[in-house]
């Protein structure tokens, strides 16, 4: 097991009740993998999983992105506007 710090931006913040987690995951874990999981923590969140972008370590990231022990995951939900 490894440990990812996630931050939650927005409607994630919004939902989960707070900006920053921090959650232990398999080895090898994705990007996407663990918004799966969080997912599953957290069913409010499922109608914006496939829209979200990811960002490890501050650089955007996708989703099948390898995660490694210490790094951080940030969560960016889709944003509406024009």
């Amino acid at each position: 097991m490894m440990k990812v710090k996630l931050k939650l931006f927005a409607t994630y913040r919004e939902k989960v009740g707070q900006s920053e987690l921090e959650l232990s995951v398999p080895e090898g874990s994705t990007a996407g993998g663990v918004l799966a999981r969080l997912v599953a923590d957290y069913p409010a969140l499922a109608g914006l999983a496939g829209a979200t972008m990811f960002a490890v370590d501050q650089e955007f990231a996708a989703a099948d992105a390898v995660l490694y022990d210490g790094q951080e995951l940030a969560l960016l939900p889709p944003v509406s506007g024009g």
